[in-house]
Parts: structure tokens; C-alpha cells; sequence
């Protein structure tokens, strides 16, 4: 039996205008391409508002239809929540929805409170963030003091560093990085954003005169393992500093004076 066949008219002009496509299944009338992008905005913000951690983008593509433009559909959701109480951000090369950061104020209350680093600690992961790969040696030779029983594995056991691989020299002793963890903690997308000279100096956490010669290094921007380092052996446990003995006197180094060689020849 033939089905009737609806006929649309203009008022006033008894013309016919064009019909929107029917379907043959459940007689649905085709969405407008502007109306799919509608629903993908939609479908991106839930995923974005419901995930406990930030999304990468292949998470977010597989929740998406074939096709959808995800770079696009991010940058419409940036813009929209630019001036809002959160913020569509990039963490890690990951996605999240996050407080505003002029309102951070507000949820002081609902923040945990953490335990402060120590002073030695925050200066080993600094060395770590813009020196790495690096290794314990190495940290200690730009400090000027010895790394105190227990600093490393703080930093390790926080998240915020992990062991990279071993120096081609020798006894290939072990080198240091950073963690994505350690970039979402500081709100960075990647190392490369580490705050340079200039930024530190106008924080005020660099004297105005600096020695002359003084320079900083340039954080590196891949996790992958440099010419001179071989991967781990697969056998390296935490804590690594258990060499070193309850009495021994290198911990006091860290509120020490340095300089003082192995020779003794202080006078």
C-alpha cells in the first residue's frame, strides 16, 4: 500500500517548499550538521565534568561518533568556560574541567591540608625538573651538599619523580625525571612550561644582580631515554638510599656548610 505523501505549502504563496529528508526506518527527520556538533559539545562536557582524573584525547574521541572534529569541539568548550567559575584546561597534554583560578579561594576549606616539603627536598626536585636526566651525583655537585637519607625517596614516593634509567658510565648509576603527576600538581601541560629566568626574577625568587656567568638550563621536553642512558635493569627497588648509615654524619650536610673535602684540610 503506497504511503500519502506529505506536502509542505508556503502561507501565502500556495508554492511548495522543499521537505526535510524522511527516513525509511522510523520516519526521523535528519539533524542539522550544526545540531550533531551540539550533541558532540554536550557528550565531550559530561565525560569532561564526570572523569575523577584528566582525559586524553583518544579517551574522548572513543566516546565520540566517527568523524568529529575533537580539536575543535575542545577549543568551543575552552572558549565557553573562559569566563566562568571553571575552566575547560590542559594538563599534562590530558583534559579536565577545573576551578577558576581567581575563585580558588573559595574551596580553601574543602582542600586538604598537605605536609610541607623540606626546604632540601624542594631543592632536589627543582635540580630534577630542570637538570634531568640526572643523577643522585649530579644533584649533590650542583647543591653543594649530600642528599640527605630518605630526600629521593620522598620525592619518589609522592609521584612527583621516577627513575629514568642509568648513566652510561661508570658503576651506571641511576638517573632522575619528572612525572606527569608532578605536572598536573604544579598546572603545567608540559616541563617545557617550567618558569625561565626572566619569570623567576620577576616572582622576586631571583636576586636582582645574579653572579656573572650565572644561567639556567632549559627543561627538556620528552620522557624518552637520552644517547648517554640505558634503560633500567628492571631490578631497582625504593628506597635507594639505604646505603647510607643511621649515624652517618652526610644528612647534616643538608643544614651544613658545604665545601668541606674528604681530605680534611681545613685549618
Amino acid at each position: 500500500m503506497t504511503r500519502p505523501q506529505a506536502i509542505a505549502t508556503d502561507i501565502g504563496t500556495d508554492e511548495p517548499v522543499a521537505e526535510e529528508t524522511v527516513s525509511e526506518a522510523g520516519d526521523n527527520v535528519t539533524m542539522h550538521p550544526r545540531a550533531d556538533r551540539s550533541s558532540h559539545l554536550r557528550i565531550v562536557e559530561a565525560l569532561l565534568f564526570a572523569a575523577s582524573e584528566p582525559l586524553s584525547t583518544e579517551q574522548l574521541s572513543a566516546a565520540l561518533p566517527e568523524g568529529a572534529d575533537l580539536p575543535s569541539l575542545l577549543a568551543d568548550l575552552q572558549a565557553n568556560y573562559a569566563n566562568r567559575g571553571v575552566n575547560v584546561v590542559q594538563v599534562s597534554g590530558k583534559w579536565s574541567l577545573r576551578t577558576a583560578g581567581d575563585l580558588s579561594f573559595l574551596l580553601r576549606r574543602e582542600a586538604v591540608e598537605q605536609k610541607r616539603l623540606s626546604k632540601a627536598a624542594l631543592e632536589t626536585l627543582a635540580i630534577i625538573a630542570y637538570h634531568q636526566p640526572v643523577t643522585r651525583a649530579e644533584i649533590e655537585e650542583i647543591r653543594g651538599v649530600a642528599i640527605s637519607k630518605g630526600t629521593l625517596d620522598m620525592l619518589l614516593e609522592i609521584g612527583w619523580v621516577r627513575m629514568r634509567g642509568r648513566r652510561r658510565t661508570p658503576g651506571r648509576p641511576v638517573t632522575y625525571g619528572t612525572t606527569a603527576a608532578f605536572l598536573s600538581h604544579f598546572g603545567l601541560n608540559e616541563i617545557g612550561d617550567l618558569p625561565g629566568m626572566q619569570e623567576l626574577r620577576g616572582a622576586g625568587l631571583l636576586d636582582a644582580t645574579m653572579p656573572p656567568g650565572f644561567d639556567m638550563p632549559v627543561p627538556r621536553v620528552t620522557d624518552e631515554l637520552t644517547p648517554d642512558e640505558d634503560p633500567l635493569d628492571g631490578d631497582e627497588q625504593i628506597p635507594l638510599e639505604m646505603h647510607l648509615p643511621e649515624d652517618d654524619p652526610a644528612p647534616e650536610a643538608e643544614t651544613g656548610e658545604a665545601g668541606q673535602g674528604e681530605s680534611g684540610t681545613n685549618s
